[in-house]
């Protein structure tokens, strides 16, 4: 049959597995091409009770939905090294958690860009989708999918939340320090924070499911450490920085919703994390921090501008190691 890869995992026009197996992601990104087709499937679920080789409890329902195409944050850690983690990272295909791009604050629309983020970060981030994901705009080779999907635990989710949480701690703290004040000012308690709603999330699984709660692991030190790097040097570095923050923090509002939808599903009794919830509208909070965003880059020079689109391979790295113990990585 056709394969499809989505955040939704392998996808093809018979099934859907009920697993992240592809990695945010999305990381950070998928493309929603407005052309994409819509299909009437039928999916089947692996229950979160069942092993992989256990039968499959199949559920006849007929889904129509666009086919979207997904990049893997994950699988760009095969072709690049990340930070201190060159020789630890696994080898992930194209086929590993995946995040969205499109509905990080740019167009998908005919209409000419306007605007640093459309104009030049969301180019940026479409380069490293695969020509299959993206057509026209992807550059990245496919890599093979695996031959077994993995099916994520509830360790496997701890380890993803415990070390976002420890991300989005750092991105917080750093948002606040008086050395970057007053441009990163914007950025305090804009509504995107996550860190606390996902200390409440990890308290909620190890108590319900049992599961004892994992050290930080060596994917979400890593990153964060990097981006403390990224703040030590100052302001002259808010560029590079506004770049991780961007892909990190749109990728979860975007395709990071629809694996906590999968995760929801398989393991949670569908039960949505305060992971992804918001006070507020979501679409009017981006659209507000979007703008902040925008208000800052048009006082950048063209060399700032460039320090920010070049961070976005870095950025990938980061949110991919951390979505990678959704597909059996960093275990």
């Amino acid at each position: 049959s056709i394969t499809h890869t989505s955040h939704f995992g392998t996808l093809n026009y018979q099934y859907i597995y009920s697993t992240v197996s592809s990695p945010f992601l999305g990381t950070i990104l998928p493309y929603i091409a407005e052309s994409i087709p819509t299909r009437t499937l039928h999916y089947t679920t692996i229950p979160q009770h069942k092993s992989h080789s256990s039968s499959f409890e199949n559920h006849s329902i007929h889904m129509t939905m666009k086919l979207i195409t997904a990049l893997s944050l994950a699988s760009l850690a095969v072709t690049t090294n990340a930070f201190s983690l060159a020789n630890t990272r696994p080898a992930f295909t194209s086929s590993s958690t995946q995040l969205h791009h499109a509905g990080m604050g740019g167009s998908t629309s005919t209409v000419a860009p306007t605007g640093f983020i459309d104009k030049e970060l969301r180019g940026a981030a479409m380069r490293l989708h695969t020509r299959s994901q993206s057509p026209k705009e992807g550059k990245i080779e496919d890599k093979p999918k695996p031959k077994e999907p993995h099916v994520p635990t509830h360790a496997d989710y701890l380890k993803f939340l415990v070390d976002s949480q420890h991300v989005y701690a750092s991105f917080e703290q750093i948002i606040q320090m008086d050395s970057l004040a007053p441009e990163m000012t914007p950025f305090c308690d804009t509504g995107l924070e996550r860190s606390e709603k996902l200390e409440d999330d990890i308290a909620f699984i190890t108590s319900t499911y049992s599961v004892d709660r994992p050290e930080v692991g060596e994917f979400g030190k890593a990153y964060a450490s990097h981006l403390q790097s990224i703040a030590s040097k100052g302001k002259d570095h808010i560029p590079e920085l506004m770049c991780h923050y961007y892909n990190y923090y749109f990728a979860h509002t975007a395709g990071g919703r629809m694996i906590g939808k999968r995760m929801a599903s398989l393991l949670l009794e569908k039960k949505t994390l305060e992971f992804y919830k918001w006070d507020g509208d979501i679409n009017v909070i981006k659209k507000e921090v979007k703008e902040s965003i925008e208000d800052m880059a048009e006082k950048w020079s063209r060399e700032e501008k460039d320090m920010c689109v070049e961070a976005t391979m870095d950025a990938f790295r980061g949110g991919g190691g951390i979505n990678a113990y959704l597909s059996g990585g960093g275990s």
